[in-house]
């Protein structure tokens, strides 16, 4: 009997929740990547958690049994790139966030300071190192007509013991001080993440397929932008949420063992 082939050229998946849930690989996971890339299909995987260099979920991804190269891994620090080189590759940069997403940005050639005067771009970032010095600098900055971009408004980051506010508080803080509204968020649901995926995969829009476990990120990003989508039950979206929700996904598997 022949084997069935994929529908899609080009797939998009989630990670946590939906390819593996903290570190085991969700069943099938293994087998559905391993027959998408027989069939020549390719693949990249997104995540919304600037925590962590795209290397590093590579890694984990390969440890757990499906090899990824970093290039395979775009995180919203990767899109938030992706948007830099295209629209200000020169601009310096003020980035409230950790010294692991300093260090990327860095490594990508970019122009990091705190000298106010300097800032060209507030970046917005989760920050468990957050100080009033970074609020402070971040502030003056934007005041003076720096440009405010984040890496993602994820309240799901983690926060110790609730001590410091999450990606979506950094955000709300600068805004409500400076009087200037944020212009980018560069992961989950921006159509930016999703053009440098589309940019990775090499494929049309319409001939690729957003696989993710949350409705409101994950599929949403790929309804807006017009691409075919899939739910997976193995994250923290239940079937129930369905009912009633406004975002609706073109299919609704029970785990992406069924992606076809």
């Amino acid at each position: 009997m022949n084997e069935k082939m994929p529908r899609y050229r080009g797939y998009i998946f989630d990670l946590d929740g939906t390819i593996y849930l903290s570190d085991d690989l969700v069943p099938g996971a293994k087998r559905t990547i391993a027959w998408l890339r027989r069939h020549g299909r390719h693949i990249v995987f997104l995540s919304n958690k600037p925590l962590e260099p795209s290397a590093n979920y590579a890694a984990k991804l390969s440890r757990l049994g499906i090899p990824a190269r970093p290039e395979d891994v775009i995180n919203s620090t990767r899109a938030l790139v992706h948007y830099l080189r295209v629209n200000m590759p020169e601009a310096r940069l003020f980035v409230v966030g950790e010294e692991k997403l300093l260090d990327e940005l860095r490594q990508e050639g970019f122009h990091l300071t705190d000298q106010v005067a300097e800032i060209d771009v507030v970046v917005a970032s989760f920050d468990r190192t957050l100080v009033y010095e970074k609020l402070n600098t971040a502030y003056q900055a934007l005041v003076r007509g720096a440009r405010f971009l984040a890496t993602n408004a994820d309240p799901a980051c983690p926060v110790e013991d609730g001590a410091i506010p999450d990606c979506a508080g950094v955000i709300a803080f600068l805004e409500a001080t400076s009087g200037r509204e944020c212009e980018l968020v560069a992961g989950k649901p921006s159509s930016n993440m999703l053009n440098a995926a589309l940019e990775r995969l090499g494929v049309p829009k319409e001939e690729a397929l957003m696989v993710g476990d949350r409705l409101a990120t994950d599929i949403l990003m790929g309804v807006r932008a017009g691409l075919d989508t899939a739910l997976v039950l193995t994250g923290v979206t239940i079937r129930e949420d369905l009912v009633d929700s406004d975002v609706t996904p073109s299919f609704v598997l029970d785990s992406v063992a069924d992606v076809s």
